[in-house]
């Protein structure tokens, strides 16, 4: 349905840009929110994209638009706006998209722009910037609400109407004792539910949750995600706030590193397929293929190893793909499970057992189920053949085997892996794949033999 009207507005553009029809063009860009005129703009050739941008009479509309188009068109569209309209710009951005953007643009192009900024605002965006680029700091807003503890609540509110009125994210107000360091936080339904003469420490909640500025923003958004928060303070190393993240930022963390790890987990790098050229799609994927490609030489020379028992019995080699799949589906279910648990920090190192048994009984009930399964198909198929029997009972065995020995693999892999500060979600795809491959056919094999023989 989204993709429905987002198709709808670029057509209006398109059609109005190409009419000349500017109040109408107008009065669609005052209606329209720019998270949905940032798709239709990235869809619109680049004059009419100028045309449009030079309609938009707002700074701080143009500034949103900025931060939500892609990389790759914000830089290239940035290279036609004038120097004094990008510091217009900048200057009503806030201060964390602000750094953020200028942290793309050329170094010379964004001292440029600095140093004509608002002093006041120039001096955030560059405090900003120099936390690293995966920092708390880098992602935090320097406009909140602090206020002493003696505070009265009516006077907070009068200070919130009088001086806080630009501040992003007005619904803490943080309590800061005489010598600025961080002491409570009050939501602003606690501020008027209460007498209007209670301090603020009377009623502030002293049980803080927060990050310094060089804190992981993953680790951030695993904080705002498990307490629920709007915000969290970003505070030095005496304790005095210097910024918050806010939960929109939160939730793009938590959207790249989501992304990230699924494109890791796929062994193709951490960009998009329109970012990359061919050359570096082919680099990055090369080394994960290989490790499939050595997983499946050792597969063929395990099933080589048995070639004697496959050429009395063909029916052997119909059962190999389905054992192998069967393996392979539940070991990446299990690390997937597992990975994504690391990374939203719902899993840890003092899980590792009850994890690993829990996956392991998962596996095995599976394995009973779907064993009994292939057992019935084999018998009824080869119902006439002396070796029926048998041959049931070694699919329905190797089955069990290689989807209980996937889970356990699937779910110690990733443990162990980060225990040894590797990333879970590049080493795991291949090397979980590859190795299920391999103990599924040599499980397959070893048990079908032995029975059949017998």
């Amino acid at each position: 349905m989204h993709n429905e009207q987002i198709k709808i507005l670029t057509a209006s553009l398109k059609r109005l840009l190409r009419r000349g029809a500017t109040k109408q063009l107008i009065n669609i860009i005052n209606k329209t929110h720019m998270a949905e005129l940032s798709l239709a703009f990235s869809e619109l050739s680049p004059g009419n994209q100028e045309k449009l941008f030079n309609l938009i009479e707002d700074p701080e509309q143009i500034g949103l638009l900025f931060s939500l188009l892609d990389e790759a068109l914000f830089l290239e569209f940035v290279k036609n706006v004038s120097f004094e309209k990008l510091v217009e710009i900048f200057d009503h951005m806030p201060s964390d998209d602000a750094a953020a953007l200028l942290t793309l643009l050329d170094e010379e192009l964004s001292d440029q722009i600095l140093a004509k900024m608002q002093k006041e605002e120039s001096d955030n965006v560059e405090q900003l910037m120099s936390y690293g680029e995966d920092t708390a700091g880098s992602l935090m807003v320097t406009d909140f609400i602090a206020l002493e503890e003696e505070v009265g609540a009516k006077q907070a509110i009068e200070t919130l109407q009088n001086k806080y009125l630009d501040v992003e994210m007005p619904f803490y107000i943080y309590v800061v004792d005489s010598y600025g360091k961080l002491v409570g936080v009050s939501s602003l339904r606690q501020l008027v539910v209460v007498h209007p003469e209670k301090p603020l420490k009377d009623f502030m909640a002293k049980d803080l949750v927060t990050v310094r500025p060089y804190t992981d923003r993953e680790e951030v958004a695993r904080l705002v995600s498990r307490y629920d928060y709007l915000a969290i303070p970003v505070v030095d190393d005496d304790n005095r706030i210097v910024g918050i993240v806010t939960v929109d930022d939160v939730i793009d963390i938590l959207h790249e590193a989501a992304t990230e790890d699924m494109l890791k987990m796929a062994g193709v790098g951490e960009e998009y397929i329109e970012t990359q050229t061919v050359l570096r799609g082919t680099r990055i994927r090369l080394p994960w293929l290989f490790a499939s490609f050595l997983g499946g030489v050792a597969a063929f020379f395990i099933i080589g190893g048995f070639e004697k028992d496959l050429a009395k019995i063909t029916s052997l080699a119909a059962f190999i793909p389905v054992i192998m799949g069967m393996g392979g589906n539940i070991g990446t279910q299990s690390s997937t499970i597992v990975v994504r648990g690391i990374a939203t920090g719902r899993i840890n190192l003092q899980d590792f057992r009850n994890v690993v048994l829990k996956e392991l009984a998962v596996g095995l009930i599976l394995g009973v189920i779907y064993g009994l399964f292939i057992g019935v198909i084999a018998r009824l198929k080869f119902m006439s053949e002396p070796f029926s029997v048998p041959l049931a009972f070694a699919v329905g065995l190797a089955i069990l085997t290689s989807m209980t020995v996937a889970a356990l693999v699937g779910s110690m892999v990733p443990l162990i892996f980060e225990r040894l500060n590797i990333d879970p979600a590049v080493a795991t795809g291949p090397f979980v794949t590859t190795s299920i491959d391999i103990v599924s056919v040599y499980c397959y094999f070893s048990i079908a033999t032995r029975l059949l023989h017998l």
